[in-house]
């Protein structure tokens, strides 16, 4: 992984977080989901002029990854419903780069060495450091439907991660795949919106309207960033060091929603800095 590669996926984290904090704000999350897809079916179409449109050969994996993006967004939003965001983006992030090593390893012949295993294993550690003390520093109980909803999140994510991967180095275009999985992704949730809302969708999207645009931009650009970086290194470490993102996520969830972070958290998020830089030194 080079270090622009690598500055890529990181800006896309910050990117990615930041979206997520959106649409957690809004507290109905069917409105917000709605705006962040429509957001991202709009740059999708706006992009479709000037981009190549991507080889025959990469139109199976857009598809499927579109629907494993339905199926994310739905994980997501139930996540979002049951439990809080510092808590229930670290578990749904954090669980996804395990799974994608297995997953790159079965499909796309990615065997990792082992500076880059050690990497992703430490990486995620950190990770689930952050989401299990979320748990223990509040005293209270599991929420054991949120966590599922969370880590069926994170498979999702790891799914759609590898099945894009795939497809983006088949499509000669990844600006042209990106374009197209936005669309196709981002027409569904707004069209179940409008199925559920009906009349009432518009009078009640108005209010949010900016924010959740908003959003949906912040979701193209940074998956669009983790897009290209698959171009050029391979899936597993890519996928950990976009989980950076909990860390950001975390500080937002400090900063802005003025939950706590403690000395617990911040030794598991250096826990995870130390991983990046094993899976850098793998690159």
């Amino acid at each position: 992984m080079t270090p622009l590669v690598a500055a890529a996926v990181l800006i896309a984290a910050v990117a990615h977080a930041s979206w997520n904090a959106i649409a957690h704000g809004i507290k109905d999350q069917l409105l917000a989901f709605t705006l962040v897809g429509g957001g991202g079916a709009v740059c999708g179409l706006a992009l479709l002029p000037f981009v190549p449109a991507p080889a025959g050969d990469a139109w199976p994996y857009l598809l499927a990854s579109a629907v494993l993006h339905v199926v994310y967004q739905l994980l997501l939003m139930r996540s979002f419903t049951l439990g809080d965001f510092g808590q229930m983006y670290p578990i749904a992030r954090g669980s996804a780069p395990l799974a994608v090593t297995v997953l790159a390893a079965s499909f796309a012949g990615e065997v990792p060495g082992s500076w880059q295993l050690a990497g992703v294993a430490v990486a995620s550690a950190g990770l689930v450091g952050v989401a299990l003390w979320g748990i223990r520093g509040s005293g209270a109980r599991p929420h054991w439907p949120a966590i599922t909803a969370a880590l069926a999140t994170g498979l999702a994510i790891a799914s759609y991660t590898v099945v894009d991967g795939l497809g983006v180095r088949a499509s000669g275009s990844p600006l042209g795949y990106i374009a197209w999985l936005m669309i196709l992704e981002g027409l569904a949730i707004p069209a179940c919106a409008l199925a559920v809302r009906r009349g009432r969708l518009l009078s009640e999207l108005r209010p949010h309207a900016a924010r959740g645009l908003l959003g949906g931009v912040l979701s193209l650009f940074a998956y669009g960033l983790v897009l290209w970086g698959q171009t050029r290194a391979a899936l597993a470490p890519i996928a950990a060091l976009r989980e950076s993102s909990i860390i950001v996520g975390a500080a937002i969830g400090a900063v802005v929603l003025k939950e706590r972070f403690g000395a617990p958290r911040i030794a598991a998020a250096g826990l995870m800095v130390l991983g990046i830089g094993l899976m850098l030194h793998a690159g």
